[in-house]
């Protein structure tokens, strides 16, 4: 199983393996059905998850149900728990770059939320837009959603500039990455061009660096006051299993 996710993660298009998923989706989450592992998303068990990667393939880490990956049940466990993105009475304007199947319907649902999603090529975007150039005014949104998007974009600067740019004086943007925590600065190497190369370096062929420490200090450089929120040391160590999680994972929560 490990090597057929890995050949369909490497050779079908990303907009097509959204489409196809809506099929697949369903019909994996009847046949893994069990009580090993919980998407907190859904509440739905199963017996296990599947694995993913397009280098190195992770057991167990995307749900049959939601296809979601362990930062987005961590991603829900934390604004569920931690915020009043599901709960405030005055409407928030969320702004949710590529957009995951796992949070598409659950947002768009929700009557508190005015939500925008953006990318290049999502069929799940509403606008089409490049991040590091905006078709939004300044200072627009209460809510800034960007997950593990930055690490596919040349000229991140420019990127952290247009979200800062677009986020409401006040307002909170999550801008998870691809983290190595190991490492005190980003690594990235132009000069690596194979696909199967970059994908054993960078996690995936198309990202073009390695993120480390010194993330956080980009953003603050940038403007944003960031929380380095080690959310996983704060659940119940059963429920960092039950759920998937990746222990250690950090939730750079980003204020203007």
């Amino acid at each position: 199983m490990k090597k057929l996710f890995k050949l369909i993660l490497n050779t079908i298009p990303r907009p097509i393996l959204i489409r196809l998923s809506y099929v697949a989706r369903p019909i994996l989450a009847l046949a893994l059905k069990g009580n090993t592992f919980t998407d907190p998303i859904d509440g739905k068990s199963f017996r296990m998850f599947l694995p993913y990667g397009y280098g190195t393939q992770r057991n167990n880490v995307l749900s049959p149900s939601t296809l979601s990956l362990e930062r987005h049940r961590l991603l829900w466990l934390y604004l569920n728990e931690e915020t009043d993105f599901f709960t405030s009475k005055e409407k928030k304007k969320v702004l949710h770059f590529a957009p995951e199947q796992a949070f598409y319907k659950l947002f768009r649902n929700q009557k508190n939320l005015d939500y925008t999603t953006t990318d290049l090529f999502s069929p799940l975007a509403d606008v089409k837009a490049d991040i590091c150039n905006l078709p939004f005014e300044d200072n627009q949104y209460d809510v800034i959603l960007c997950n593990h998007v930055l690490e596919h974009i040349p000229d991140d600067t420019k990127a952290m500039q247009e979200l800062y740019r677009v986020l409401k004086p006040g307002g909170m943007a999550i801008l998870q990455i691809p983290q190595d925590l190991s490492r005190t600065t980003t690594f990235a190497d132009d000069s690596i061009t194979d696909q199967k190369e970059r994908a054993k370096i960078f996690g995936q062929y198309d990202h073009v660096r390695i993120y480390g420490r010194d993330y956080f200090d980009k953003l603050r450089n940038i403007g944003f006051k960031v929380i380095e929120e080690d959310y996983t040391n704060k659940i119940k160590p059963e429920l960092v299993e039950k759920y998937c999680l990746a222990k250690g994972e950090i939730i750079p929560v980003c204020f203007k």
